[in-house]
């Protein structure tokens, strides 16, 4: 390496840095209301990131066994209409919302890999959890062609490490594919990136959630 070089940004975090981000994140959140929290593992020094969306869908998405009946739908519009309105902006016709599911997202950090982990788990209003190729179904159709290659690699079924309950996880084999380009630009502008923002504005809308602009603009990255 030649005289004022710099060393390649690193593209994996070590636990602390992992939480402070994760701490500068759920700041800004409390700011504008949009829902994260921290769980802390009781007894010890673990912890993740935690929020759950209600997430209107069209009835294709879920099996024909277990779609919503006329009912069903009777009872849940009124319920959910304020969600729709509040959080899927833009949504004019409410009454084509033939279902409601319930994702709830967890950002952790993994050992193994040493990078956060996106694990979440889906269900209907009613309690029933959503099968591996429901919650396929659901990915966003913007990114869906490009994990057909390997769909059941990239979305799997694993036991939540800190929970020990089913959750399905976005497997991290591609964080090095976005986040080294992210990490050498920001180096080279010296700029100070939360790799946690930056990291969940890629990963995030797969599974349709969304990060807003201002966590971009607003939280940098640890002292």
């Amino acid at each position: 390496m030649m005289a004022g070089e710099r060393n390649p940004a690193s593209c994996y975090l070590d636990e602390r840095t992992f939480q402070l981000c994760c701490q500068l994140f759920l700041q800004h959140s409390e700011t504008i209301q949009d829902g994260w929290s921290w769980e802390q593992i009781k007894g010890t020094d673990e912890g993740f990131m935690k929020k759950t969306v209600l997430m209107p869908v069209k009835p294709s998405v879920l099996h024909k066994q277990h779609e919503y009946s006329i009912q069903d739908e009777n009872m849940v519009t009124d319920d959910i209409q304020a969600n729709v309105e509040d959080e899927t902006a833009g949504v004019q016709a409410v009454c084509e919302i033939h279902a409601v599911l319930r994702y709830e997202y967890h950002v952790l950090y993994s050992c193994s890999y040493q990078i956060p982990v996106l694990y979440f788990r889906a269900s209907t209003l009613d309690g029933r959890p959503l099968s591996l190729e429901e919650v396929w179904s659901n990915v966003h159709p913007n990114y869906r062609q490009r994990l057909q290659q390997g769909p059941w690699d990239t979305l799997t079924q694993q036991e939540h490490p800190l929970l020990g309950q089913p959750f399905f996880m976005l497997h991290p084999c591609r964080t090095e594919e976005f986040m080294k380009p992210a990490l050498d630009l920001a180096q080279a502008e010296n700029k100070r990136m939360n790799y946690i923002v930056t990291w969940l504005s890629v990963v995030g809308p797969v599974l349709r959630l969304d990060v807003p602009l201002s966590y971009s603009t607003e939280v940098s990255a640890p002292d």
